[in-house]
């Protein structure tokens, strides 16, 4: 079974690495060093301490290791390009990449920009931090993953293959365009409304909050129209998507969402990976998206008062 490379130590990062780490050869790579013991939480609330493969970048470089089989790219949207671009000079050009990155906008960017395979994953696997050694499993989910334009079917369908091995069900998928620009709509909607009013995923069913996510949708149904994007289940229309959000807010109801979890620590958030690529296509097509800008602007706002 090929190594695998994961950059970026965040949540998904060390679940991925907790979890093929058994099967494979595995290096999880960050920008300072972290201990080598680190503690799994299942979400059955089983601990496990195991020894990973902790590297930093510096470390990486200075080591020029055997190629991976795969470089897995689990840092936030903003980061991506950076990240890839730190260890750019010891993989191959022809390595393959996967990208887990929410929103729609570092996955064309270096689908465009990096000679290799490019696959992208949108996964619904719960997971956690807890401090520097310690990551929680929160619930099980699924993933799916494919490229953006599906020229590396089987590639995908090894690498769902091994995910699914190590506990991580996986699925290959020939629309992956699709899916996350779904996601996207669902994240859009959810995300900056809780992040900026504070609030669990599940109290936007409350009278307070949801006119606006309705007002959102609304934006939002019309800009996947334009872009040839269908709601996961049902008819196409603004019912469908907004049936998909409530039921997303229900399933995740006592979800603190992570652009939530962003503010509250006082970190950038990933509304240019989420909110910029639905106004831009709104734009595009002519749409308005005023109430999608508003949330933009807010929670730039937001973000800018951190140092004050």
């Amino acid at each position: 079974m090929s190594s695998h490379w994961i950059l970026g130590p965040g949540a998904i990062g060390r679940l991925l690495a907790h979890s093929l780490s058994p099967f494979t050869a595995t290096a999880l790579i960050g920008r300072r060093a972290l201990p080598d013991q680190q503690i799994f939480t299942s979400p059955e609330g089983e601990q496990q301490t195991r020894l990973l493969n902790v590297l930093t970048v510096d470390q990486l470089v200075a080591e020029t290791p055997e190629p991976p089989g795969f470089v897995h790219i689990t840092t936030k949207a903003m980061a991506a390009e950076a990240a890839l671009a730190s260890i750019a000079e010891v993989i191959p050009p022809t390595t393959p990449l996967v990208l887990w990155q929410n929103g729609f906008l570092a996955q064309p960017r270096i689908t465009q920009l990096w000679p290799g395979p490019v696959l992208c994953a949108t996964t619904t696997e719960g997971a956690y931090l807890t401090d520097d050694d310690g990551v929680v499993h929160a619930g099980h989910g699924h993933t799916y993953v494919g490229d953006l334009n599906n020229q590396h079917a089987e590639l995908a369908e090894a690498l769902a293959q091994t995910l699914s091995q190590a506990g991580l069900t996986a699925t290959a998928v020939d629309d992956i365009r699709q899916r996350l620009w779904q996601k996207l709509a669902v994240n859009a909607t959810i995300n900056p409304l809780v992040a900026l009013n504070g609030v669990r995923n599940g109290e936007l069913r409350g009278e307070a909050y949801a006119g606006r996510v309705v007002t959102v949708v609304k934006e939002v149904a019309a800009i996947m129209r334009a872009e040839g994007i269908a709601p996961p289940e049902g008819e196409q229309g603004e019912k469908s998507w907004l049936a998909l959000v409530w039921k997303v807010v229900e399933n995740t109801a006592s979800n603190k969402a992570s652009m939530l979890q962003d503010i509250e620590a006082l970190r950038p958030t990933e509304r240019g990976a989420i909110m910029a690529p639905l106004v831009e296509s709104a734009q595009r097509h002519g749409l308005t998206s005023k109430e999608l800008q508003a949330l933009d602007a807010e929670i730039a706002e937001l973000e800018a008062a951190y140092g004050h």
